[in-house]
């Protein structure tokens, strides 16, 4: 991102013009020779200038409005088939293993994430976004094709899912780097946290609008319209969601083609002005700084693991008899929860610097608690514990609050940490080591799918390493210390 605010022309508004150097000669006596010769040369001091204030748009709001929801659009139709999988099964002959695969397509999506990474550092944010916004595009088309062989719908249906995995490592890696590029130091935090979370509110969108709108083939949905679930009414209503997500995803494609620039006229801060490693000297700096592996491990082992967990959570809550609606609010309000508090830490972090470790440790901590009280409410013949809904809702809607809200704290700490690496790159190589580990989970649900005690056990377990890695970093603020300090 630097790179493209390296020359001297371009970064020259920001610091103060130094005095002419004849007139600052002027102004000086000249010193006589000796014995009436001329007059010595006097040398001018060099003045060390201190860079002035970046500048900021009123447009910056905009960029990230249509970033964020594109995240949003992009979680949204990831996301169509868990909470609905019953009536997907139903309506497209979808087995568990499709399912399962279904969601499987989002981590499969992560394999080219270094290039994407590559392409935003290299050609800015305009060219990814629209690259990105037309994967989703094509893929959100490819799930509409009405052809009647079932079959090949289902292999359609695969493929469009898999092109809008391919438009992840963008909206969930690239939050970072928009903050960095068009906000100032106070609203970078608060930034990264609207434009990362938008993503997992799209996710939360789809628990809502699937089995509010695609009635359960037991009957359960609240509305009255819907009470006569057949296979073709189910498979009406599924469609009539792909139709409407391909028409928003259509939409914001149109309004980022129209406008979407790669960055401000002049940069908000002198860290967004500041050179940044080559790529291979980046990679090299991640995988030899310890500290940095520690949070990287930190924040992808428990995401990576609860991101698989809520996709199936509709097929997690089937065994303990919670319908597919119940499923669908507790996965609403988890995430729904996670994003309002995530974006309220991040405003925090912003006012009040150099917190961010006390507050993942906080977070981290009572995801600990949420996933271990669920997990044992799950085992209720075992541990005896209460198994009702209030008691499902409150633990997996702390857990989701926790986690969810932890994303844009782990993502500032990242590029303090590790600066100056470019931080899409950064967040690039985080959010892969995520997506494996959901890769893993995935991978063994499609064959370990009739038992899920094994997979809720996982939670707990990622929620306590990770607050064991993170108690036992040491934090630092390199970027923050180039903007406060280097700026004054």
């Amino acid at each position: 991102m630097g790179l493209g605010w390296s020359s001297e022309e371009e970064r020259q508004p920001l610091l103060r013009p130094p005095p002419p150097p004849q007139a600052a000669q002027q102004r000086r006596p000249q010193p006589r020779g000796t014995a009436g010769g001329p007059a010595l040369p006097v040398p001018v001091p060099v003045r060390r200038l201190a860079p002035a204030a970046g500048r900021v748009y009123g447009r910056r709001w905009l960029v990230l409005l249509l970033f964020s929801l594109l995240g949003f659009s992009q979680g949204l139709v990831w996301n169509s088939w868990g909470p609905i999988q019953n009536s997907a099964r139903l309506a497209f002959g979808f087995s568990g293993w499709d399912i399962a695969l279904l969601v499987f397509w989002g981590p499969i999506g992560f394999v080219p994430c270094f290039f994407f990474m590559w392409l935003m550092d290299k050609k800015g944010l305009r060219v990814t976004v629209l690259l990105t916004s037309s994967l989703m595009v094509l893929g959100a088309g490819l799930r509409c094709v009405p052809v009647s062989d079932l079959e090949l719908r289902k292999k359609l249906i695969h493929g469009g899912q898999l092109l809008n995995g391919l438009a992840g490592p963008t909206v969930m890696n690239a939050a970072p780097f928009l903050s960095t590029t068009w906000f100032s130091p106070d609203e970078r935090a608060t930034a990264t946290a609207i434009a990362s979370l938008l993503n997992y509110l799209g996710c939360a969108g789809a628990f809502l609008v699937g089995p509010l709108v695609v009635p359960s083939p037991n009957g359960t949905s609240h509305l009255p319209l819907l009470s006569q679930s057949n296979t073709e009414h189910i498979k009406d209503r599924i469609e009539a969601v792909l139709y409407a997500e391909f028409g928003m995803v259509s939409l914001i494609f149109s309004a980022a083609l129209a406008y979407f620039p790669s960055r401000p006229p002049f940069p908000p801060s002198v860290a967004a002005a500041s050179q940044r490693l080559s790529y291979r000297r980046s990679f090299c700096r991640l995988l030899s700084n310890f500290r940095f592996l520690m949070i990287a491990l930190a924040y992808a082992i428990p995401l990576g693991v609860f991101s698989g967990w809520s996709g199936v959570l509709d097929l997690i809550l089937t065994p303990v008899h919670v319908s597919q609606v119940d499923a669908g609010w507790i996965g609403f309000w988890s995430i729904v929860g996670g994003c309002v508090v995530g974006i309220a830490m991040a405003r925090f972090a912003d006012f009040i610097r150099g917190m961010l470790k006390f507050i993942l440790l906080l977070l981290l901590s009572g995801a600990t608690l949420a996933s271990t009280w669920f997990t044992l409410t799950c085992l209720t013949s075992v541990t005896h514990l209460p198994l009702t809904t209030a008691t499902l809702y409150t633990s997996c809607i702390l857990l989701g609050i926790f986690l969810n809200s932890s994303v844009p704290i782990f993502f500032e700490l990242f590029v303090e940490t590790v600066y100056p690496v470019p931080e899409g790159i950064t967040c690039g190589v985080v959010t892969f080591l995520s997506n494996v580990f959901m890769g893993v989970l995935l991978f063994f649900l499609t064959f370990y799918h009739t038992e899920f005690s094994w997979f809720n056990w996982c939670l707990p377990g990622s929620c306590l390493l990770s607050l064991l890695l993170i108690l036992c970093f040491r934090e630092s603020y390199d970027r923050l210390y180039l903007d406060v300090v280097v700026s004054v």
